[in-house]
């Protein structure tokens, strides 16, 4: 029986090339942008990033012990900064305590639980710091995924298609960041963009399944 998803990942490659995502300088760098990239574009992430790199608040015990008022102000161009300036400096102090290695080399169950547990991580938050800064095998489900899935007649939620990519891919840290990040920039060319007549997923339609 072919394999439907790695033809859909040969055929996202082939169409947009390698998208070497996460761009990031450090593991902590990937996970302050998990965090700060929900409800929001990644381009205010990535300036949010900047306006903490500019005030040295880019490692977890400089973002420990920061002045509150002084992130929420680096990352207001993202949304939600006052919820998210709690949220980033908790888990900053969760990784300065327990340290950053430490932490990541953790088991993957292991590690998905702790970070599940620390205010304001979600799956697909724990899940982008599992892949993109510990480097382990997880497929992250995002809204993007989730829509392309549907127009290719898959159904399902966050668990049930993360296990239906996960059991249909060979178990590759690579292969799932590139996958993903392929979805990520179709999504973006062809969902929001409404070009869904255009959009490969739809004209070749090579899965369809409902999990």
């Amino acid at each position: 029986m072919p394999n439907h998803l790695l033809e859909l990942y040969q055929n996202l490659l082939a169409e947009f090339g390698p998208q070497n995502w996460w761009p990031a300088e450090t593991e902590f760098e990937v996970v302050v942008g998990a965090l700060l990239t929900q409800q929001t574009r990644w381009e205010s992430v990535e300036q949010a990033i900047r306006n903490l790199k500019a005030e040295s608040l880019i490692t977890p015990d400089a973002l420990a012990g920061a002045d509150r008022g002084v992130i929420e102000e680096c990352i207001r161009c993202t949304g939600f900064y006052r919820q998210k300036g709690e949220r980033l400096q908790l888990l900053s102090q969760y990784f300065a305590e327990n340290g950053l290695s430490e932490i990541l080399a953790k088991p993957v169950d292991e590690l998905r639980e702790e970070l599940l547990s620390q205010k304001g991580v979600g799956p697909e938050t724990a899940d982008s710091i599992i892949l993109y800064a510990a480097h382990k095998p997880v497929f992250v489900i995002d809204a993007y995924t989730k829509r392309i899935c549907e127009c290719a007649g898959v159904t399902g939620g966050y668990d049930a298609l993360q296990q239906y990519f996960e059991e249909s891919l060979p178990r590759d840290t690579h292969l799932y960041q590139e996958f993903h990040a392929l979805i990520v920039r179709c999504g973006k060319e062809y969902c929001t963009k409404k070009r869904c007549d255009e959009c490969i997923i739809v004209a070749s339609n090579p899965i369809t399944a409902r999990v």
